[in-house]
């Protein structure tokens, strides 16, 4: 559709069929609409930065908190996707409570002046246990998930309406004078679609005609979904939207950015990994300079993967390198550098909404892109794709300094006010600290018994099918067989037998007459393996016990309902006679493991079985202890670097998943420490419960806090000042103090003072934040000069200005100067 603006005000010209727009008699436009440039909230057009928050990832405790960050960030709207298998666990049963109480979620966004974006999916992928998707569905007689297939748009159907009646309800939607601007219906189908062939293409136009015919007002969106059917958005995914999107499927829809990725989501196994502030910031100002009116940051902040929710491999910890940690901590620089950037785009945001795009070239690598208006609005981004190399464009008469792969934003075609390679917020490095007071750990254990045929009720010829079998009630299935041998067929040399296991994932604990002989793994991306240990056996009756384990669901891909996992075969090498196969010996199986069916890990359940002191470390075995909060009001973590693999909960609740003894190809866990929200806390006496599947020093375990209190800022000389000292008056840009120069910005976490200055250097400083030394020359004042401006204050701004540093102009002369400074935050004593 398009809007049309005349002198006596806003009218709507549509040019499909679907409405998104409820009229107030004698008032604007009411709802969400939009034409080829952007969407229309309440019939105002607006430049939208979004960030995905999701709210199973969080307590609802944090969740204002989380919010009022995102909004200082310069965000205006929240995404989520709706998690279908935590609302709809078994079938007909739901649950919208606590943790799960999706319209206090969007409320909660709403009472803190910001938009949100609903995705419906119900397939989310997300790193989700099945992409969402209750696992209840996969026994659906019939049912292909996300295909032309009855069943499956039966119930997903049923559930879509039933969400968008829960919100509707309680007036959610922009139509109604809710929050919700955008919902989106599936989830990157375009990935799978020929997979489905015609089936494929008939599901996702069913899909969005039938999200459409819920007449909700707002406009549906569908990521990475190039045939987005009818008035349906089609949206982008990836990490360069700016360069890589073709655009939407119909010159009436404006271009929208639903995940730019800020980092990359972590499996067990991975090595640590970034994306730069100066990627993220280049990616969003090179969007907004090709029409888009619409960037979401996934994640900005990501959380933690709670219980057993992760889809297969993936931590427990979720995209810790977005602008917000899994503490809800600002990441910096990465936090305050978009955070710059949001301020720049807004003083661009009347030219960028209404003016005339065009394009100058200055080379292969540089270019400017200018939206011109009436009167003197304009807005400029200078940009140099160069990856390696500097440039110096000369743009109406003037000439500006752009360095690689960078843009430069002039609100007013004249004046840099930001460039996204020249980082003016402030840096901060994050700092784990042992508790003084929650550490006095005194544990107790309790032995998992192993099972044998006997004590196994599921009786079946060969190995049953781990996912079918536990439908996801338990990470854990044992397989149990017995086996009889003579003297005759052991080898009396050695005594020594080899058992061989196939898994098709994705991890076993093997026990030979109760005895742990071992453990084996799959990865990622290659789910099944083999397990190879030598044993020994006895003649006459022997018991061999498998724990097989899955951690999580898959998430991707078609055909999620016929994906299989657990122990297919199993062979005895070294008889003096031939390989013995056991795959068909008749198996006996049991479901989750003792200690999880008496719920152990709450207070009344850990009151059914005995505890003796703990001693060394062994397999299957539950630990138990109890500690107070720790001290002050920083987040609190668990350092699990001394044990193997299993699951902590903390007063019933689960935080997830460990696995530190999955090294990297670096040597390292891919995670060690893990997030206990305060939430879950109480003041004394908190229950902490640890099942180790393979073995380790309990010992070891240590309950710490954690911060951001060593903050750092880095500053050249030739940096523009920081965006927040720009204002548009009656569409002037214009400084709001006089000479504006670039300036050292520092400030302390909330209700903390800067203590001490631990590092200042004018000159050519190296390094970064936490690891800062002096260059070759330094102002010999620069610790003074900091501490004067910022001691004991909760934030100060020191200018980069050589006539405090070096008032004669000698030092290191011909170079451009750096000011770096460190500093620690702490209370007022």
């Amino acid at each position: 559709m398009m809007l049309t603006i005349t002198s006596r005000g806003l009218f709507l010209t549509a040019l499909v069929t679907q409405l998104f727009v409820s009229v107030v008699s004698n008032g604007p436009a009411k709802g969400v609409t939009y034409d080829g440039k952007s969407l229309f909230i309440n019939g105002r057009r607006m430049l939208l930065f979004s960030g995905s928050i999701h709210y199973p990832r969080c307590p609802p405790e944090m969740w204002p908190n989380i919010f009022k960050k995102a909004k200082e960030g310069g965000l205006n709207v929240i995404q989520t996707y709706v998690f279908w298998n935590i609302h709809e666990p078994v079938q007909g049963q739901f649950n919208f409570e606590g943790d799960y109480d999706l319209v206090k979620y969007i409320k909660t966004i709403g009472e803190n002046g910001m938009y949100a974006t609903l995705r419906v999916g119900p397939f989310i992928e997300a790193e989700w246990n099945y992409g969402g998707l209750p696992v209840w569905l996969k026994h659906v007689p019939n049912i292909t998930f996300r295909s032309d297939n009855e069943p499956f748009m039966y119930h997903m159907e049923k559930f879509t309406k039933m969400i968008i009646k829960k919100m509707m309800d309680e007036k959610l939607f922009a139509s109604q004078g809710g929050p919700i601007i955008l919902s989106q219906i599936e989830n990157e189908y375009n990935t799978v679609q020929k997979a489905y062939k015609e089936h494929g293409t008939a599901y996702v136009h069913w899909a969005g005609d039938m999200a459409v015919g819920l007449n909700t007002g707002v406009p549906w969106i569908m990521c990475k979904q190039s045939d987005a059917p009818g008035s349906v958005i089609n949206t982008c995914n990836g990490r360069n939207c700016g360069d890589t999107f073709v655009g939407p499927n119909s010159p009436n829809k404006p271009i929208l950015w639903t995940e730019n990725w800020t980092a990359q989501y972590r499996a067990f196994g991975d090595p640590p990994s970034q994306r730069t502030a100066e990627d993220i910031a280049f990616s969003i100002a090179r969007f907004f300079s090709k029409n888009g009116t619409l960037a979401n940051y996934y994640m900005y902040y990501g959380g933690t993967n709670f219980g057993r929710t992760t889809s297969s491999f993936i931590t427990t910890r979720y995209y810790d390198e977005a602008p917000l940690d899994e503490y809800g901590l600002q990441r910096e620089p990465k936090w305050g550098h978009l955070r710059n950037l949001h301020d720049a785009l807004k003083l661009s945001q009347k030219a960028l909404l209404w003016g005339t795009p065009s394009l100058q070239e200055f080379s292969d690598d540089t270019e400017a892109r200018v939206y011109e208006g009436k009167g003197n609005t304009c807005t400029a981004f200078l940009s140099n794709n160069n990856t390696l190399l500097d440039a110096t464009v000369e743009f109406r008469g003037v000439k500006y300094y752009l360095p690689p792969r960078s843009i430069s934003i002039l609100p007013d075609c004249k004046i840099v006010v930001y460039n996204s390679r020249m980082i003016v917020s402030q840096h901060n490095e994050r700092r784990y600290k042992d508790s003084n007071i929650a550490n006095n750990l005194q544990w107790t254990m309790f032995k998992e018994t192993i099972p044998t045929p006997d004590t196994s009720p599921l009786k079946f010829v060969e190995p049953l099918e781990h996912f079918s079998t536990t439908k996801d009630d338990s990470d854990y299935l044992w397989f149990t067989t017995s086996l009889k041998l003579d003297a005759t067929q052991l080898n009396s040399a050695t005594g020594r037998l080899v058992l061989e296991i196939t898994s098709l994932g994705h991890l076993l604990h093997a026990f030979v007459n109760g005895e742990y002989i071992g453990s084996g793994h799959g990865t990622l991306i290659r789910k099944n393996f083999v397990f190879k240990k030598p044993i020994s056996l006895k003649p006459g009756i022997n018991y061999i016990s498998i724990l097989g384990a899955t951690v999580g669901f898959p998430d991707s891909g078609s055909y999620l309902e016929h994906r299989v996992a657990g122990v297919r075969a199993i062979t005895l090498l070294g008889l003096k006679t031939s390989p013995l196969d056991l795959s068909r010996k008749g198996w006996s199986h049991k479901i989750s493991l003792d200690g999880e069916k008496n719920n152990i890990f709450t207070e009344q359940g850990s009151q059914k079985v005995k505890w003796t002191k703990a001693d060394k470390g062994a397999a299957l075995t539950w630990y138990k202890a109890n500690f107070d909060a720790p001290e002050g009001n920083d987040p609190v973590a668990i350092q699990m670097e001394t044990m193997s693999k299993g699951m902590v909960w903390v007063n019933g609740k689960s935080i997830g998943r460990y696995w530190p003894s999955y090294l990297s190809p670096l040597g390292n866990p891919s995670q060690g420490i893990y997030h206990i929200p305060r939430a879950f806390l109480k003041p004394k006496e908190n229950l902490i419960v640890v099942l180790e599947e393979m073995g380790g020093k309990v010992e070891g375990i240590k309950i710490q806090t954690v911060n951001r209190d060593t903050i750092c800022s880095i500053v050249r000389e030739d940096y523009p000042p920081n965006a927040k000292t720009w204002r548009r008056e009656m569409g002037v840009v214009s400084t709001k103090m006089k000479n504006p120069k670039p300036t050292a910005n520092l400030a302390c976490p909330e209700n903390k003072i800067i203590t001490h200055v631990e590092f200042a250097s004018y000159g050519d400083p190296v390094g970064e934040c936490g690891h800062l030394f002096p260059g070759n020359c330094t102002s010999p004042n620069s610790q003074k000069v900091v501490e004067q401006y910022c001691l004991g204050k909760a934030k100060c701004a020191v200018p980069l200005d050589k006539n405090i540093f070096d008032k004669q102009g000698k030092l290191c002369p011909n170079n451009l100067k750096t000011l770096a400074v460190q500093a620690h935050c702490g209370h007022q004593t």
